[in-house]
């Protein structure tokens, strides 16, 4: 079966083109679940409800877990709420 931590390193090696941070350190996935299936299942956000790469990043998502052994296939629910907010470590990171 596939291991969460497993999906984590796949979600840590989409990076956000604008931002040069992978998804996961960016905080963008609100939920993740892995189904006896080898569905993966993804709740996640953009940094902005219009960002222009989107599309890109959940098909980036999608190509990279399902890469993984074992994964049938990747769901990805996408929301805005609640809105995401960078954590303060976060906004060092970005910012300095």
């Amino acid at each position: 079966m596939v291991s969460k931590e497993e999906v984590i390193e796949a979600l840590k090696n989409c990076e956000d083109p604008e931002i040069h941070i992978d998804v996961w350190t960016l905080g963008l996935i609100y939920d993740l679940q892995i189904k006896e299936s080898g569905i993966i299942y993804i709740k996640m956000t953009l940094t902005t409800p219009f960002c222009p790469y989107g599309d890109m990043l959940i098909n980036d998502i999608k190509e990279k877990v399902c890469k993984i052994a074992g994964v049938k296939s990747t769901e990805i629910e996408l929301t805005f709420e609640p809105p995401w907010q960078p954590s303060e470590e976060l906004k060092q990171m970005m910012f300095g």
